[in-house]
């Protein structure tokens, strides 16, 4: 029965017949399937449009924003584009949001707190003290940032920075603040950073243990190679775009604890809400009681988020996200005039404000619940993901589409972090690889030639969806197939163009690029010098155990001890079996001990500098049996891995 069920609804995703189109351009089953989507689409409501606009004051009058260097670090310009008509090669809805979000300038959004928006991926909050000011997220890099106070400045005042409040553990919301405010004013103790308890930590980790394959898919997601357009780049849901800039942090000099904590930061009060595990791992809301304004940091947008992100990331806890965003209905909602967050724009009103925390809240509780109960009847994630949709009185809400999560990727991942990946049926246990799958497939269509057939007829009848599978078998298969690679570009394309959601657009046209031609070389990495600084020791060499070549490291057998007098610590460090083990101080044998200052080793692992220089400097002491340090540090890969990987290309 579920089966037929789910089997009934996919039939209904199939548009009408439709003639190839030029890359580029829309075929005749995409602009059906478009105008399809948007009769269904709550075009009466123009209350988001009307929020998103209020309280503008100004913008820049240059919309380039430069780095240090001349190059073009962000285009306030680039998606002036959805002035104009709806394009067919753009889901309507997502049209809609795109030019919402492209807004860009200085607003108030109640006397004594103003918000820069459109500078950025993210929103940069400016809360008047008595005598200065309080930053709310100082956007993702620090030319963002620059621009963005000097635009404060100009209009609101030049006046002094007393603190920097970081609401989450995201790069978006910390990398610009060396725009803003120094080290030197912070360990003044004339800035004070704020941050939730654990940022430090998720903030390092999460940017850095999976670094190469989150940066790698964040490509994907953030659509980096494209160019902004009517058939490229379509925004980044929460945002328009990332800039390509510099990446700063400044480590918390106050971590807040406990929920109903309370700070008084140059004459303003602020209670904080800690709310761990929703959006991110470390992540508050907080209140400013004498301007009735809650902030609820990412944990409410303009759109759906994710549950899972595409990039990569420890998956979230849906209820958790519900459960806190109740906590702040019971804790703020009958005392908020005004309600702002970290992407997209505020909202006014005591009740506009508690019915859309509550509507909003209503749709994660909502996913997670009947991700549950169609799980516990046997559906596996990807029928779960065809059949569970919100109800119409969430769904006709704009905030809550998918522009940025999904309905469908978010019940995956509610499936994932209560089961996994495998959905229980043993053919699915031990799969072969893609390219080994992809190899059998075409074998069993009866080659190449007659498999591209399959999906030349799918894509002929607008069914996108099954052409990509087929041509991706060959692909995979064979990836010198430039048919098949050409074919596979134009599926992915036509559903790019028809998602509602922008990190799904975004994904199918660099999907579409990277077929057609090699990875671009610009990677979107959030790795910078001052986060590899922020790692403490154990995490150095937690990110020294996942670079272990087993090839290299075969036979090898030693320990060493580092000592870093800089920091009066010591780490013993063995390998064996290829394995890498770190303990804290040096109680057990070792075969050599290094003294560095720990720049300097941080330098040799990720900047290039060589221990013999550092020898020969004098920098580096190593004592002990000879050949010990260099075995060790011989099982490594490189830093650099150079290229970045394939994902639709074997």
């Amino acid at each position: 029965m579920r089966r037929h069920l789910v089997a009934g609804f996919a039939a209904l995703l199939v548009p009408a017949l439709g003639a190839i189109a030029e890359p580029g351009k829309a075929t005749e089953a995409t602009i059906n399937a478009n105008k399809a989507f948007a009769e269904g689409l709550p075009w009466d409501d123009t209350s988001e449009a009307e929020l998103a606009a209020r309280g503008f004051l100004v913008t820049r009058e240059d919309p380039v924003i430069l780095g240090a260097d001349g190059e073009k670090v962000f285009d306030l310009s680039a998606y002036d584009f959805t002035d104009g008509p709806t394009a067919e090669t753009m889901n309507p809805s997502l049209w809609r949001h795109l030019g919402l979000l492209k807004q860009h300038g200085l607003f108030e959004v109640t006397p004594g707190l103003w918000q820069i928006r459109g500078f950025d991926i993210s929103v940069m909050s400016i809360i008047e003290g008595e005598t200065g000011y309080i930053i709310v997220d100082p956007l993702t890099v620090t030319e963002s940032a620059a621009a963005a106070f000097e635009l404060v400045k100009q209009h609101l005042g030049d006046k002094p920075i007393h603190a920097v409040i970081y609401t989450h553990s995201h790069a978006d919301h910390f990398g610009g603040v060396k725009g803003i405010v120094t080290v030197e004013d912070v360990a003044a103790g004339k800035v004070q950073i704020i941050a939730p308890e654990g940022f430090m930590e998720h903030a390092v980790s999460e940017n850095l243990i999976a670094g190469g394959a989150m940066s790698r898919r964040a490509n994907f997601q953030f659509g980096s190679r494209l160019e902004p357009g009517p058939a490229g780049q379509g925004g980044a849901g929460i945002g328009t775009g990332i800039p390509r800039g510099s990446m700063s942090l400044i480590p918390p000099t106050h971590s807040i604890t406990e929920t109903g904590e309370t700070l008084v930061i140059d004459g303003i009060a602020i209670e904080f809400q800690l709310t761990p595990g929703t959006e991110a791992p470390a992540e508050m809301n907080f209140y400013i009681p004498h301007l009735r304004a809650l902030c609820l940091a990412e944990n409410a947008n303009a759109t759906m988020h994710n549950v899972l992100p595409p990039r990569g990331a420890l998956v979230r806890d849906s209820k958790a996200w519900a459960d806190y965003l109740t906590e702040s209905i019971a804790l703020y909602a009958d005392k908020t005039d005004v309600m702002f967050v970290s992407h997209g724009w505020p909202r006014w009103g005591q009740a506009e404000i508690t019915e859309y925390m509550s509507h909003h809240r209503d749709a994660y509780k909502y996913l997670h619940d009947q991700t549950i109960r169609l799980m516990n009847k046997g559906y596996v994630a990807s029928e779960i993901a065809e059949v569970i949709a919100l109800p119409n009185s969430l769904a006709s809400k704009w905030y809550n589409r998918g522009y940025y999560g999904t309905m469908s990727h978010n019940s995956k991942a509610v499936y994932q972090r209560y089961l996994g990946w495998y959905d229980g049926n043993p053919a699915n246990l031990n799969p072969w690889p893609p390219e080994e799958a992809g190899k059998r497939y075409v074998a069993a269509m009866g080659g190449a030639k007659k498999a591209l057939k399959v999906a030349q007829k799918a894509y002929d009848g607008g069914d996108y969806r099954w052409a990509t599978q087929v041509a991706s078998h060959i692909v995979f298969s064979d990836d010198t197939n430039m048919k098949a690679r050409e074919l596979l570009a134009k599926a992915f394309e036509q559903m790019g163009y028809q998602a509602e959601g922008s990190l799904w657009r975004n994904m199918y046209l660099t999907g579409a690029a990277e077929a057609r031609e090699t990875p671009a070389d610009r990677q979107i990495t959030t790795v910078s010098p001052d986060m590899i600084g922020a790692i403490t020791t154990p995490q150095v060499f937690d990110m020294l155990a996942i670079r272990v070549d087993p090839a290299k490291a075969e036979g090898i057998a030693t320990s060493v001890a580092f000592v870093f007098p800089d920091r009066g610590e010591t780490r013993r460090v063995s390998i064996r079996n290829s394995v890498l083990i770190h303990e804290d101080g040096a109680a057990g044998p070792v075969d050599a001990t290094v003294t560095i200052p720990r720049p300097a080793f941080l330098a040799m692992l990720f900047a290039g500098q060589t221990a013999a220089a550092l020898m020969e400097a004098g920098i580096m002491k190593v004592e002990g049996e000879p050949g010990a340090t260099a075995a060790l540090m011989s099982v490594f890969d490189p830093a650099d891995t150079g290229p970045p990987f394939e994902i639709v290309t074997p």
